[in-house]
């Protein structure tokens, strides 16, 4: 089948809703359960959250509106898309090639992780991390993530799972299934933050999150803030070029996106009113990480009213929150094969899969049978995570800017994103231009600079 059979063919969203909720499932993910609340809360509280709110709108957004609108532009994979767009005979079509490397190597380690957020919700069920002692669900921690066999059994269950939703396609899969999934999400933390501001001590943990402390804002945590708004809106590694390939031609792509950001922002300010007043109130230490959720959280809920139900509800949640960051980040190479090699839907997924499951076997076997195989002193997991957090994702942001302000250019950029004129965004669309020209690509490389060590 030729590439301009199956353009014709493409399948894409469906409605307004379907796009919010497929965009905003891509945004959201384990990050926002654990990470946002908690250097959110370590590093200035509200003055934290004011630098990083900058931060978005001078990096995020700009960007993630660049990819979505390039995507729907061509309508086409990432690889394609920058084909199609560029002048001739200019590589800029490597942004998409390494967007799917990138969305490899992360989903080879977050898969796992997800894997153990998954194994948790049986964990909550039988109520066997149940315990008031951080020694005993720490215990529980160290047991399942250095078992060889269940660390790869729950690795490639959660890859059947998300392959079998993106197996159905773009809107009976991904659509469907974010549709239902986003308001489950905020309903879930709703009634966790229902609970958790019930506690004693509920104060002291909203005073972690949100009271300011500006003598905490230093040049690191600016720097800090400024990757948490570039990475925290799945940008980088081509997931929303290609999700903006699916985009209806009349959806407004800068109103969406901002309620993409406002809507991620309030579920992190949720985890976070749900999580550390139950974790001030029975004296845990609030840390970053896998600690904090598989260790300490069981410990909290244990100590709770209806702790066992609430449990499982909060590893449902974080489940939830996971699925719908593998399903864009999956759908990337899917959609390159796909589209590139003229193999089906199907055959896409299961090559992706295949590979998926061998790249992430090296990172689910990282804490058993390759404990002590390294490569450039890190773990598989830990080196997947460096080379795309530190390195692909900023150059991808870096050059999608760069593509969009100084080859597409403003003329292109304001015709897509006036859907042809039927906007008047004129003034809108200037300043988007001049961020992606001058200011995003500055702030990106000092953010992949303080990543690399180098700044």
């Amino acid at each position: 089948m030729s590439q301009q059979s199956l353009s014709v063919k493409r399948d894409g969203f469906t409605s307004s809703f379907g796009v919010l909720a497929a965009t905003l499932g891509s945004a959201v993910g384990l990050g926002n359960i654990w990470k946002f609340p908690y250097m959110t809360g370590a590093n200035g509280g509200a003055g934290f959250l004011l630098v990083y709110l900058l931060a978005t709108l001078l990096i995020g957004l700009p960007v993630m509106i660049a990819e979505i609108t390039l995507g729907r532009q061509a309508k086409a994979n990432p690889i394609t898309t920058l084909q199609r767009l560029a002048p001739r005979g200019q590589p800029w079509w490597l942004i998409g090639a390494f967007g799917m490397l990138a969305a490899f190597l992360i989903m080879s380690f977050y898969s796992e992780v997800v894997a153990w957020v998954f194994a948790y919700i049986l964990k909550a069920i039988d109520g066997s991390i149940l315990s008031s002692d951080p020694q005993v669900t720490g215990a529980a921690f160290g047991a399942l993530i250095s078992d060889p066999r269940q660390s790869l059994l729950w690795q490639w269950g959660v890859l059947i799972f998300i392959g079998g939703i993106l197996l159905c396609g773009v809107s009976k899969g991904i659509e469907a299934v974010t549709k239902k999934l986003m308001p489950l999400l905020f309903l879930l933390l709703l009634m966790l933050c229902a609970v958790s501001l019930s506690l004693e001590k509920a104060s002291e943990g909203l005073a972690f999150l949100f009271q300011p402390d500006f003598s905490k804002i230093t040049g690191s945590v600016v720097l800090m803030a400024m990757g948490l708004a570039f990475f925290k809106l799945s940008i980088g590694m081509g997931t929303m070029m290609t999700y903006g390939s699916y985009f209806r031609d009349d959806q407004n792509i800068p109103a969406t996106t901002v309620r993409v950001m406002a809507a991620d922002l309030f579920v992190s300010m949720l985890a976070g009113i749900a999580i550390f007043p139950a974790v001030f109130t029975f004296g845990f230490e609030p840390a970053a990480g896998p600690s904090l959720v598989f260790i300490t959280i069981p410990a909290v809920f244990a100590q709770i009213p209806m702790g066992h139900l609430l449990m499982v509800v909060f590893f449902v949640l974080a489940a939830v929150a996971a699925t719908g960051a593998m399903l864009s980040l999956l759908e990337v190479p899917v959609a390159i094969i796909h589209e590139r090699f003229g193999l089906s839907r199907k055959k896409a997924t299961l090559i992706s899969l295949l590979i998926l499951a061998l790249m992430g076997s090296t990172c689910a076997l990282t804490n058993s049978t390759l404990a002590d195989f390294k490569l450039f002193g890190m773990t598989m997991f830990d080196l997947f995570d460096y080379l795309s957090s530190n390195i692909i994702l900023p150059a991808g942001g870096i050059f999608v800017a760069l593509f969009v302000g100084w080859v597409w250019g403003f003329d292109k950029l304001k015709l897509a994103l006036s859907n042809h004129g039927a906007l008047a965004n004129d003034r809108l669309v200037r300043v988007l231009f001049f961020l992606l020209r001058y200011v995003s690509p500055l702030l990106i490389l000092l953010v992949m600079l303080k990543g690399l060590g180098l700044f």
